[in-house]
């Protein structure tokens, strides 16, 4: 009778610990899914199986919640803003090199935030664990960038598109403003290449033409 006693409190508590582990994984998941947004998704097909996806996540959010991330101050916002103006004004003469001072100034306002900065991969990362919604327009912009700087064979409207991805990131960096899905349709590409400033509205990047790629 006591052998019967011990296995059916083993038996209960194999139940118990097994239920437990099973509640902490979904919670874990929830909680990446939350935080990571289409990004998890983009994980999960990307990654072997679930499990090793999750792992990265769950990596990649305690990198990101161990460094110090700060917000920019009024001054210095303006100051980068006035910036991305004089950046995209030089796309419409110089479409190639402004993509390139646009990744420029996009990696110089993530350093002045307190991210790291020394490889793209890292990078994208730990740009996923706070803005999940925009990281897929960096990932596209520095692959049509890293194509137009190898092989040049990008065409000026790559370059737009290119250059519409950073200044998706960089609202975000600079701004905090909330963006959409990261595939870029044609109305979100004309939002996307608004300035930053309250009057965006009036200077938008015109259209691409073949002649002027450089």
């Amino acid at each position: 009778m006591r052998t019967v006693i011990v296995i059916i409190v083993v038996l209960v508590l194999a139940a118990l610990a097994a239920a437990a582990f099973v509640l902490m994984q979904n919670r874990r998941r929830a909680e990446l899914q939350h935080r990571f947004g289409p990004e998890y998704d983009r994980a999960v097909e990307g990654a072997p199986n679930r499990r090793e996806a999750e792992h990265h996540l769950a990596d990649v959010a305690q990198r990101r919640d161990e460094l110090t991330i700060r917000e920019l101050n009024a001054a210095e916002r303006a100051g980068f803003r006035a910036e991305w103006d004089v950046v995209q004004a030089r796309f419409v003469d110089q479409p190639g090199p402004a993509v390139d001072a646009a990744e420029q100034l996009v990696t110089r306002v993530m350093r002045e935030r307190g991210y790291p900065v020394e490889a793209f991969d890292e990078r994208a990362d730990l740009i996923a664990a706070d803005h999940p919604d925009v990281v897929q327009h960096y990932r596209d912009a520095h692959s049509a960038h890293e194509r137009h700087r190898t092989t040049g064979g990008i065409d000026t409207e790559d370059l737009r598109k290119s250059f519409v991805h950073y200044r998706a990131l960089f609202g975000a960096l600079v701004d905090d403003e909330p963006h959409r899905s990261p595939t870029t349709t044609s109305d979100s590409a004309s939002d996307a290449t608004r300035p930053v400033g309250a009057d965006s509205e009036k200077r938008d990047i015109p259209s691409s033409h073949p002649q002027e790629t450089r």
